[in-house]
């Protein structure tokens, strides 16, 4: 989870794939943990223009650069906290197994796993999550775009992941926080996630 990111830079500047990439390391990073002093710092002055005027992202990527203006690290701390840590049940879960089964550690992990497996993937020694956290899942989606064997990182498996790994329940993660009343910075991080994930498979729609 430490992708380093350019986000003071126009997407504009960047190809398609790079800037995908970027944002799937970007929400892997914001997922896993509060940002860090660094990484709150380039969130705070990155370019909120998109190049093209009313581009569907824009407002909601505007609105998250806002969040990170208006709080200090220790307030988005605090809220990362509040929502997905403390002992026992979270306020809310960001593992696919419990929005796919009901419960952590069911079919769907064990599920994703096996096409892990198959891509020659596995979690870092590093990560005590299960591999169907959102962190992880959108890692592996920055992988499928910007890993260097073009075996593994390809489109067709990036098509076939979203498919199966992120497109069933991220979005129903995404509303559980967006309603949640003590999101602040991840309501804002869950609306743009959401509709992130909306062009993804808009995308993928056109080329299947």
């Amino acid at each position: 989870m430490s992708q380093d990111l350019n986000l003071s830079t126009s997407s504009h500047a960047l190809d398609e794939e790079t800037a995908r990439a970027e944002i799937y390391g970007l929400l892997s990073q914001l997922f896993y943990a509060a940002p860090s002093e660094e990484l709150l710092g380039q969130l705070q002055v990155a370019v909120t223009e998109a190049p093209d005027a009313g581009a569907f992202l824009e407002e909601p990527w505007r609105e998250l650069v806002a969040s990170a203006r208006a709080m200090t690290q220790d307030q988005i701390t605090s809220e990362y906290s509040q929502l997905f840590g403390g002992v026992g049940k979270p306020e809310i879960y960001l593992f696919g197994s419990h929005y796919l089964s009901g419960f952590l550690n069911e079919k769907p992990l064990v599920r994703l796993r096996d096409d892990l497996a198959a891509l020659g993937l596995g979690r870092s020694q590093d990560m005590s999550e299960t591999e169907d956290h959102a962190a992880y899942v959108f890692e592996v989606m920055r992988y499928l775009i910007a890993g260097d064997d073009v075996a593994v990182s390809n489109l067709t498996h990036q098509m076939a992941f979203f498919s199966q790994h992120v497109k069933p329940w991220l979005s129903l993660m995404c509303q559980a926080v967006i309603a949640h009343p003590k999101a602040v910075f991840y309501a804002r991080l869950a609306h743009f996630t959401e509709g992130f994930l909306s062009v993804e498979a808009q995308g993928f729609d056109l080329v299947a």
